[in-house]
């Protein structure tokens, strides 16, 4: 049991600072606790067993998830099963040589496949060549989404016509129309760093969120199309009024789930990182303070920043170090630094 627990903790890459760790202050736990990427422990023993060569974990992992019809789950596990199989591949060639028709071993190889291609330099041709992956993913599980937003990030990189991606979005909505993964690939697509713009990103957004039920990740939307105009750093995009009235929402969504849950970290993290991009420092504290230890990548990794070594989770306790001590100043104080935007 130590071995395992030690192997987790390993597992969770880049957990801890090694920043001393002062006690807590207001309501945050220290440095020293805060954890990058932590997995849920349905997923952390999914990849234990992986570090070790075993997939069967895995697989009944997102078996469960395809028969449960728990999309969102699916989506999630995919993406970080992938990730770690990008560097320890064996299980996963395992998996596939027992099941080669195993449509969640099909899943994980899809995802791997297209992020490789991503990072490559030659990235449209590269994926061109995975292109029959996917297919095969979304052939072996005909009611899964996610094989379908992994079609639409492929698309966004082999640069896809409108009316393509169009298509691929049907297809994707028609299994879920609330998916939050298939509508965060299409708000890339529609975002200024892609084919879009600001306006029609934030559009797309705010009428998802208006659509969405009251506990849904797509309620965020807005916040993640006002971090896409912040990190072009574009003063011609949408007014200042309506990226905190996205925000706004995130609260809301944000106040429904516990402290420290697993589910909406991510959210919170990229709602904390706005907030504090518009000086709204109680607010982005009071985030801090929900997201509790479980600091994510996004939006930290995607922030910029001099001076932290590019370390997501540097930028993140950064972040939190400057929203407590902006949100306890006596009233009419000044930043000693002047900033805004965090990493800035």
């Amino acid at each position: 049991m130590v071995g395992t627990m030690s192997l987790l903790r390993a597992l969770m890459g880049n957990a801890r600072t090694v920043r001393p760790s002062p006690p807590p202050r207001d309501g945050l736990p220290p440095d020293g606790a805060v954890l990058l990427d932590a997995p849920d422990d349905r997923l952390g023993q999914a990849l234990v067993a992986a570090a070790l060569g075993d997939h069967i974990p895995a697989a009944r992992l997102l078996a469960a998830t395809r028969m449960g019809a728990d999309w969102e789950g699916r989506d999630r596990y995919a993406v970080r099963l992938a990730a770690f199989a990008h560097s320890r591949e064996d299980w996963l060639t395992a998996w596939r040589s027992d099941a080669p028709r195993d449509p969640d071993a099909l899943l994980v190889t899809a995802q791997l496949a297209v992020d490789r291609a991503w990072a490559s330099p030659a990235r449209a041709e590269r994926l061109g060549e995975v292109e029959a992956m996917v297919h095969a993913a979304a052939e072996a599980a005909p009611r899964d989404p996610v094989p379908w937003r992994i079609a639409l990030d492929h698309a966004r990189g082999t640069h896809a016509p409108d009316a393509l991606f169009e298509a691929l979005w049907e297809q994707a909505v028609r299994r879920a129309s609330h998916h939050h993964g298939c509508h965060v690939s299409a708000l890339e697509y529609l975002s200024a760093r892609w084919y879009g713009s600001h306006r029609a990103c934030f559009d797309f957004a705010e009428a998802a969120a208006l659509d969405s039920l009251p506990g849904s990740l797509i309620r965020t939307l807005p916040v993640r199309a006002a971090f896409a105009q912040l990190a072009c750093r574009d003063p011609g995009g949408v007014p200042a009024a309506r990226v905190d009235a996205a925000a706004d929402l995130a609260i809301e969504l944000s106040a429904r789930y516990a402290a420290g849950d697993p589910w909406p970290a991510e959210a919170r993290n990229l709602l904390a990182y706005v907030l504090a991009a518009r000086g709204r420092w109680s607010a982005a504290l009071e985030q801090f303070r929900l997201i509790g230890a479980r600091a994510t990548s996004f939006p930290w990794a995607a922030g910029g920043g001099a001076g932290d070594g590019g370390d997501p989770l540097a930028r993140f306790l950064d972040a939190r170090e400057r929203a407590r001590r902006a949100a306890t100043r006596p009233p009419g104080s000044r930043c000693a630094d002047g900033r805004t935007r965090p990493g800035a």
